[in-house]
C-alpha cells in the first residue's frame, strides 16, 4: 500500500487511500492516483448526485451511471451537477 500518491485531482503528493475504494481496473486505477482528501470530495459529489437525481443503488442503471461520474471525476470529462446548482461561495 502506498503512503502517499501524485493525486489527479488535487495536483499534488498528498495521503493515499487506505485501500481500493472500488472492485476491478477503476478501482484500482483510483486507488493508484487519487488521494485521501480527493476520495472524501467525491463521496460529497456522489451524495448530492444520489439525493438530488435521486438515484438508488438497488438499480443497475443507477450503479452505471455513477461508475461514468467518478471516472469523469477524477480522469477528465463532464462531471454531472444537478440542475440549478450553485457552488457555496468561499
Amino acid at each position: 500500500m502506498p503512503s502517499t500518491v501524485k493525486c489527479v485531482l488535487l495536483k499534488k503528493e498528498l495521503p493515499a487511500l487506505a485501500m481500493q475504494p472500488l472492485p476491478g481496473p477503476l478501482g484500482t486505477k483510483i486507488y493508484q492516483n487519487v488521494s485521501a482528501e480527493a476520495w472524501q470530495q467525491w463521496l460529497s459529489h456522489q451524495t448530492m448526485l444520489i439525493n438530488e437525481k435521486r438515484l438508488s443503488m438497488g438499480k443497475a442503471e443507477d450503479r452505471k451511471y455513477l461508475s461514468e461520474q467518478v471516472e469523469k471525476f477524477f480522469f477528465g470529462g463532464d462531471v454531472d451537477m444537478p440542475a440549478g446548482y450553485t457552488p457555496p461561495e468561499e
